[in-house]
């Protein structure tokens, strides 16, 4: 045949019949959608990035690595409709087309790193470093070989890491917080109100009168899905959680109040701050001479002129034990019983002369005693290692796959199978109340709710490392309930609901009367009601008042008035005083707001920069090839 074709375009009519042939033949193929062959397999480019480009392996490739990488994370099995919801697979592409992007700067930039450098780095990686310290081969062919790489290709990706990662730096490597924005965050944070406050109860307005039934059954027709009966299951559950398998009877009290300790601030309210000024001193001798002057009547300002300091250099401002670097300084300056000079202190750069000039105590919502069991729950829980809930868990699994029933299982294994009585899918019993220590929470009620009676159950992932299986004993169906069922219901909410709109608008009036200029105190003596004086209050959890209270007191100017719902009525209240410390860049509470900023701004920029380079190369996505990749809808 080739020998045929030869010696017909040996003359000019058969180059003529052999054209017009070949041409039949790639208008075919490009009819059939065989076009790649002539462009170069353009059909698998996902992404055009410039004059580069994502393949469709490559995203697929990628995708898969990391999608089971997350299922490592979460320790359960993540399909691919999942991840779709939550946006992974688009995130993955976001990467891979940043990547491509940058990889077309670093050419264009002429950035190159070899083989030499390359090798050096991967040596200094510290996962890749043995029990001794030293780069480990062997260690570097598993952890390579497990995620999915050879030497060769793990080393070209080393490479392509690294100059993206000196471009990105280039860039944000010099961003430092604004001292206007921590300046802004420490008047929000710091300023401090005195507010003077009357709680106007229900019973100081007369009730409204009780509804006709006309009234009542019009209420209940504008709100029937208001008063509909939910549904509810019972459930048998069995869990393989911390919670399940802890044991508190070998805890003692002393590690249940160490452990009340260390989370009482962050939960339970404000430790105890102080306001400090402080001064080092490289001998022991210098510093007891200074602490006798300034006991004898120097102030710290004289001594910080004296010694050539500046106010920033001394001033700690209002801090906590917890704040300061040395625990020999904080022990000594939360020593102290009242505003004064704590003793010296010894510390590797010198001997610290401390001052405390005001004390703020410290505010706590509860006691030890108030949260002791729930304490020593929650440190038996944390004590139970991975190790145990897996053991359980197996165990379990091996029952099940015999074909055994949760009650047979848990006999078995010694598991406790607890039966939840009927429940909703809030997780609210019949009576109003809520199911108390649901395993599983929301998840469980959230797979129990997409099941039916007799199903054989797959486990639910517990978000503390766990696993709750669970049967469907029995449900009972969503219902609109009749009138005559609900009319006690109805009537009360009607009660309740103008019994509000009174007390508010009676409220209002009161609060324009403050903000017309009449003292809070002759408004509380005509009304007989006594005023509450709350005094340092600071955007921040207090145990008094609610935070959504808080903010109503931050909402309204100094001199000004207000009110806002609470518990046992409307609190009407007038901002007495407000005032905010000169702020202090150098202080410990604003470095470290400096510090929690930058991160933010460190990612916005580079937002920005990658952002600004993917739109000059102009981003071209194939969103059907993206479609038939991930097998369904791609995001348009």
């Amino acid at each position: 045949m080739l020998d045929g074709l030869r010696t017909a375009s040996q003359n000019w009519i058969g180059r003529i019949v052999m054209g017009l042939v070949m041409g039949f033949i790639a208008l075919t193929f490009a009819l059939w959608g065989i076009g790649d062959v002539f462009r170069g397999f353009s059909s698998q480019r996902l992404v055009k990035v410039g004059g580069g480009e994502v393949t469709l392996e490559a995203f697929r490739s990628t995708y898969q690595s990391e999608l089971r990488r997350l299922q490592q994370r979460v320790r359960r099995g993540v399909t691919n409709e999942e991840a779709r919801r939550a946006g992974f697979d688009q995130q993955v592409l976001d990467r891979l087309i940043t990547d491509a992007a940058l990889d077309q700067r670093a050419r264009v930039l002429g950035l190159a790193m070899g083989d030499e450098e390359a090798q050096r780095t991967i040596r200094d990686e510290q996962a890749f470093k043995g029990p001794g310290g030293k780069f480990d081969p062997e260690r570097f062919k598993m952890i390579v070989g497990e995620l999915g790489y050879g030497e060769r290709s793990f080393m070209l990706q080393h490479k392509a890491e690294t100059l993206r990662k000196e471009m990105t730096d280039s860039v944000t490597g010099g961003v430092t917080t604004p001292q206007m924005m921590v300046e802004a965050i420490h008047r929000f944070r710091a300023e401090t109100r005195t507010v003077e406050a009357i709680l106007l109860p229900p019973a100081a307005i007369a009730p409204p009168p009780p509804p006709s039934e006309e009234e009542v059954k019009k209420y209940f027709g504008e709100r029937e899905q208001m008063f509909r009966a939910r549904e509810y299951r019972k459930l048998a559950v069995l869990a393989a959680t911390s919670a399940s398998l802890a044991k508190s009877d070998g805890l003692t009290d002393d590690e249940i109040r160490a452990f009340f300790d260390k989370v009482k601030d962050e939960r339970y309210g404000a430790a105890e701050r102080r306001d400090v000024a402080q001064m080092v001193f490289k001998t022991q001798d210098e510093a007891k001479d200074a602490l006798n002057r300034l006991e004898g009547g120097l102030t710290m300002e004289a001594l910080t002129a004296q010694r050539k300091l500046s106010p920033q250099d001394v001033e700690l401002g209002m801090v906590t034990q917890k704040d300061f670097g040395n625990d020999a300084v904080g022990a000594a300056v939360f020593a102290l019983k009242a505003p004064g000079f704590a003793e010296i202190a010894a510390t590797p750069f010198g001997f610290v002369v401390s001052q405390v000039r005001k004390i703020q105590p410290a505010v706590y919502s509860k006691t030890f005693d108030q949260v002791k069991d729930e304490m020593r729950a929650e440190l038996a829980k944390s004590r139970v290692t991975p190790e145990e809930i897996r053991k359980l868990h197996d165990a379990i699994e091996d029952q099940r796959a015999s074909g055994k029933s949760l009650k047979e299982i848990a006999a078995a294994t010694g598991a406790a199978l607890r039966d939840v009585d009927f429940v909703d899918d809030m997780g609210h019993v019949k009576n109003g109340g809520t199911a108390a220590d649901l395993p599983g929470g929301t998840d469980l009620l959230k797979a129990a709710f997409a099941s039916d009676k007799g199903v054989d159950n797959e486990a639910v992932a517990t978000r503390d490392g766990g696993y709750v299986w669970f049967e469907v004993a029995d449900i009972e169906r969503a219902r609109q309930r009749s009138f005559d069922e609900v009319k006690g219901e109805v009537e009360a909410a009607m009660r309740r609901d103008a019994l509000d709109k009174a007390l508010s608008a009676k409220a209002a009036e009161l609060v324009g009367q403050l903000r017309g200029g009449k003292p809070i105190d002759n408004l509380a003596g005509e009304l007989g009601l006594p005023i509450r004086h709350i005094a340092e209050v600071r955007r921040a959890n207090r145990p008094d008042y609610a935070p959504s209270t808080i903010l109503q007191f931050f909402e309204v100017p100094a001199k000004g008035a207000g009110a806002v719902a609470i518990e046992g009525g409307q609190l009407i209240f007038y901002v007495a005083d407000a005032t905010t410390p000169k702020f202090d860049p150098a202080a410990p509470e604003s470095i470290g707001v400096a510090e929690q900023l930058k991160p933010a701004l460190v990612n916005d920029i580079y937002e920005q920069f990658v952002g600004g380079l993917e739109k000059s190369l102009n981003v071209e996505i194939n969103q059907k090839l993206l479609q038939n990749a991930l097998g369904g809808d791609a995001e348009k």
